[in-house]
């Protein structure tokens, strides 16, 4: 599996070093399924699971591990551990779906959760909830929304990690508008973004065109 820029370089010139938008047959197939209108809830949770550790894949593979002696029933041997501590952070509600398969893949990450939602007058984002510690930041911050739309979620969300300390910042969602990539983007130049796929834009309502619908209603079935 390897990520590729090539469908957003087609939105932008510029050179982009921090974005990544996986290239795979199974996501692409996964991502059908997400966007069909008949696709029940518990269903659409499956994918968003599933969608969800082809991100974590690209997005961990700079971790930093150390050396750990193990012994197999053969002879003693050398391995690796991840050494960084990990902090997932799921924007409520729709990021919550995002949780498990994580947490299945890095056992060892803490969860922190923050309350945002959207303003649909001014698209703006507003925080209602926000469980950050003040101090003691994690070293990697996950923060994970099935959908990047004008980014105002993300930017509260990457602010709040900013303000904690936390050096290494991390987006992780599966569908994303071009309009959402370049906000966030501005506002955080060093954050990464990982996403399935890079849909056309946003349309007058500012919700992404084609896309999936509202991932936290079909999510939860409401």
């Amino acid at each position: 599996m390897c990520p590729t820029k090539s469908s957003y370089e087609k939105i932008t010139a510029a050179a982009v070093s921090q974005i990544f938008e996986i290239n795979h047959p199974l996501v692409h197939h996964h991502i059908s399924a997400l966007r069909e209108v008949s696709t029940s809830a518990s269903e659409f949770r499956r994918l968003i699971r599933r969608l969800t550790i082809f991100l974590a894949y690209e997005a961990t593979k700079d971790m930093g591990v150390i050396d750990r002696t193990v012994r197999t029933p053969m002879k003693t041997t050398t391995g690796n551990v991840i050494n960084d501590k990990i902090g997932i952070i799921p924007i409520i509600r729709a990021g919550l779906v995002m949780v498990e398969p994580l947490l299945d893949l890095i056992p060892s990450a803490e969860v922190w959760h923050l309350g945002l939602y959207r303003d649909e007058e001014t698209a703006q984002a507003i925080e209602y909830y926000n469980k950050l510690p003040a101090s003691h930041p994690v070293d990697v911050g996950f923060v994970i929304d099935p959908m990047l739309a004008t980014g105002g979620s993300a930017i509260s969300a990457l602010s709040a990690l900013d303000q904690w300390g936390v050096p290494k910042l991390k987006l992780l969602s599966v569908i994303a508008a071009p309009e959402g990539i370049r906000a966030v983007e501005a506002a955080f130049p060093q954050a990464q973004i990982f996403v399935c796929a890079v849909d056309e834009r946003l349309d007058k309502n500012r919700f992404i065109i084609p896309g999936l619908g509202d991932a936290g209603d079909r999510a939860f079935n409401t």
